[in-house]
């Protein structure tokens, strides 16, 4: 069995999946991760499709160097304005999150109440080539791998709170602006 880094707190109304030592950019694919966070499935799915076809991007944020700017990233709320489009690495998230949901089928979830509650890249062990330089070097050529890992969970059912009669005890800023204007305290 294969140890997950974090275990769901309910694992009867969640799914896992996981990939390891995939031949796809640890730092587009952490980016890519990142955007997706406490989404639910059928809308990043929607946006990981969008994002394939070029109408939404991926805001880079930690690994952003040499990134070029778009509207497009402004639009998804990086101040900076710098985004891709990790075709390659929306695919096989996109692949585990088919994988997590039909996970979720044979455990009887319903898909349509899914959220990503977990999702996590973390570096594989890099593979080596060789590129071939002047005067008979040669320098290794490294790849960048990765191991990704996701848990869905069922949403949970929003408790409403019971609202108190009592209204609510003003600041002592806003007591002290009542008393100047000379009305007379309750309480004296």
């Amino acid at each position: 069995m294969v140890k997950y880094s974090r275990e769901p707190t309910n694992a009867t109304k969640s799914c896992k999946a996981r990939g390891s030592d995939l031949r796809v950019h640890f730092k587009n694919t952490r980016e890519t991760a990142f955007r997706l966070r406490k989404m639910e499935l059928q809308s990043a799915k929607k946006y990981l499709e969008d994002v394939m076809a070029h109408k939404r991007c991926v805001p880079f944020l930690r690994y952003q160097g040499s990134t070029g700017r778009t509207n497009q990233a402004k639009n998804e709320g990086n101040p900076g304005g710098q985004g891709r489009w990790p075709v390659k690495s929306c695919e096989f998230i996109l692949q585990l999150l088919k994988n997590a949901e039909s996970n979720a089928e044979v455990k009887g979830l319903d898909t349509d109440n899914l959220v990503i509650s977990h999702i996590q890249v973390n570096k594989a062990m890099k593979q080596r080539r060789r590129t071939y330089r002047a005067h008979g070097r040669v320098n290794p050529y490294m790849s960048s791998p990765c191991h990704i890992e996701l848990t869905l969970s069922e949403k949970e059912a929003a408790v409403k709170t019971e609202q108190d009669a009592k209204a609510p005890k003003p600041s002592k800023k806003a007591l002290a602006k009542f008393l100047r204007s000379g009305a007379v305290s309750k309480t004296a």
